[in-house]
């Protein structure tokens, strides 16, 4: 995992980066949600020869925004994608292309919310423009998904189905 660390190291060793220990997110901090993610995005990235710093960097700052998605609108699960780029641009020299990848990692969401419009009322959404648009924010998007998924069940449901989930995903994380 030299690489990934080499990859990531600028980032995950600022001041800003590590603040996020301290918000909540997906009943963890987002400074191990962010890590979990990019891990994951940096090995498919490598099984599928995607490019693979600009993944795992995407990865690594697709929620780098401060504070929780409630506390003000640009946190919202909408809009959070922009504040996250902005702020990835403002404090590590990210590319337009790892922007576009951090822009697109809740595609899912966004889908969702397109047919369910009573989810989260109040969001408008932009299907098209919030739709990936290449191979690598599709892994980062996926793996957010799956990260999430894995934090859900992992922090909130237990018994069988959760310890599953908790060794499949530590043991391809791991590896």
């Amino acid at each position: 995992m030299k690489e990934y660390y080499d990859i990531v190291s600028n980032i995950i060793t600022s001041n800003e980066f590590k603040s996020l220990k301290n918000d909540t997110h997906h009943n963890t901090n987002k400074y191990d949600h962010l890590l979990r993610v990019s891990k994951l995005s940096y090995k498919i990235a490598k099984i599928t020869k995607s490019d693979v710093k600009a993944t795992t960097r995407a990865g690594v700052l697709h929620d780098f925004f401060f504070g929780g998605r409630k506390d003000c609108q640009a946190n919202s699960y909408l809009n959070h994608p922009y504040t996250s780029a902005n702020n990835a641009k403002k404090y590590f020299d990210i590319t337009d292309f790892e922007s576009d990848i951090i822009k697109t990692h809740m595609f899912h969401h966004t889908f969702f919310r397109s047919l369910f419009p009573f989810i989260n009322p109040t969001e408008k959404v932009r299907i098209k423009e919030g739709k990936p648009k290449s191979k690598e924010a599709w892994i980062v998007c996926l793996s957010d998904l799956a990260v999430s998924a894995y934090e859900g069940l992992r922090y909130n449901v237990g018994g069988k189905v959760g310890l599953y989930a908790i060794f499949l995903f530590n043991f391809f994380i791991t590896r």
